[in-house]
């Protein structure tokens, strides 16, 4: 099933501010909120919907991504609110969202303290990286592995941080991992509401800490990572593989792996977007009584015909033989600009050859309405 636009889903404009994107999200938050919809399937769907139209729209790079690419731009890092992410997971990371502006007055429309929300679910950092491909895998597509260094979770507490699994109520916060204040405001008192600070919202404090993690939960150590490049990636897009950056502090959610791409260049065969370009040089006698020459593709050297009286400037398009389209629209085309070489050095025999031959009426330049100009090509490829 193909995916909505995100635009579409939070209802705004491609050219809608960020604070305009909040709103709409907000207000689809509110509407499909699983404590305002019990047992709702459908309402639970649209709000996990929301909150992925969301991640992409407010964040800068992947909406510029989204914008250029569509869901293609961001498959790696999109979607996985209806795949592997819950409702808890949703809440660790926009819950500011939810209670932004409303104060006590949201809390208690959606009850609070609920089960969604009771605890705060810490999240790792990103890690960014950049990989170098040349033109054939950015063409192709290709399998990579990487090893890097980042934090994963620590094996011998299995990120907890606890050495023994035991743990104690946080006196701070009674165990609800937050810190409430009354504040007073122009509109009457106001309530705001943090993160516990002694247990960094989670409502509970370690016992023993875990010795080989000092209670941390995790532990920086290489790591191994397979992925796909995607065929017809380019120069400067980014693959967002979620859930591959660094492990949380004591649990939570994974950050993402960035990874942007370089394209080498290639010797011989230059990109345009989804076009290929190659300038094909040949000589006098070549283009004037045509002949059969290889030329590079991605693919290997295949062989073409040069047409007898062929002109410098002449552009012969090859069908197909480029760039497929990252999004999957078609595959552009392999432009071969013939270019006529001309000696800059003459013996003493060729210049006899050619003074000849420019006393023939056959090599006067005579340009007939068939014959096109460079620029008039260039014109009709537009």
């Amino acid at each position: 099933m193909a995916k909505r636009d995100y635009y579409e889903i939070l209802g705004v404009q491609k050219n809608a501010t960020d604070e305009e994107i909040k709103k709409a999200y907000r207000q689809r938050a509110i509407q499909y909120h699983p404590d305002k919809n019990p047992g709702n399937k459908e309402a639970e769907e649209k709000f996990k919907e929301a909150a992925e139209a969301y991640d992409i729209l407010s964040d800068t790079n992947k909406r510029a991504r989204y914008d250029q690419y569509g869901h293609a731009g961001v498959e790696n890092g999109a979607g996985s609110y209806g795949a592997s992410m819950d409702i808890n997971d949703i809440f660790s990371r926009f819950g500011d969202i939810f209670s932004e502006g409303f104060g006590s007055a949201f809390s208690s429309i959606f009850g609070g303290d609920n089960g969604y929300s009771q605890q705060y679910t810490s999240r790792g950092s990103n890690v960014r990286i950049r990989i170098k491909l040349n033109l054939a895998e950015a063409v192709k597509g290709a399998d990579k592995k990487i090893k890097l260094n980042k934090f994963v979770a620590c094996s011998h507490c299995n990120g907890s941080g606890s050495k023994d699994g035991k743990y104690n109520v946080c006196r701070s916060c009674n165990g609800s991992g937050k810190s409430v204040r009354i504040a007073r405001t122009m509109f009457g008192q106001m309530q705001q509401v943090s993160v516990c600070s002694a247990c960094q919202g989670q409502g509970k404090t370690i016992a023993t800490l875990c010795s080989y993690c000092q209670g941390e939960g995790i532990i920086k150590q290489e790591s191994e990572i397979n992925f796909k490049v995607p065929a017809g990636i380019g120069e400067g897009m980014q693959l967002t593989l979620s859930g591959k950056g660094n492990a949380a502090r004591r649990g939570g959610i994974n950050g993402d792996l960035i990874v942007v791409i370089e394209e080498i260049p290639d010797r011989e065969l230059i990109r345009d977007g989804n076009d290929l370009l190659y300038t094909l040089f040949i000589n006098i006698p070549q283009a004037a009584l045509g002949c059969t020459v290889e030329i590079p593709t991605v693919d290997g050297k295949v062989k073409i015909k040069i047409a007898p009286g062929t002109q410098s400037g002449k552009i012969l398009r090859l069908k197909g033989k480029g760039v497929p389209d990252v999004n999957g629209y078609g595959t552009g085309d392999l432009l071969v600009y013939v270019s006529v070489w001309i000696p800059k050095k003459l013996s003493k025999d060729e210049e006899k050859i050619l003074k000849k031959l420019e006393e023939s009426e056959n090599f006067k330049p005579n340009p007939n309405n068939e014959d096109k100009s460079i620029f008039e090509q260039a014109r009709s490829m537009n």
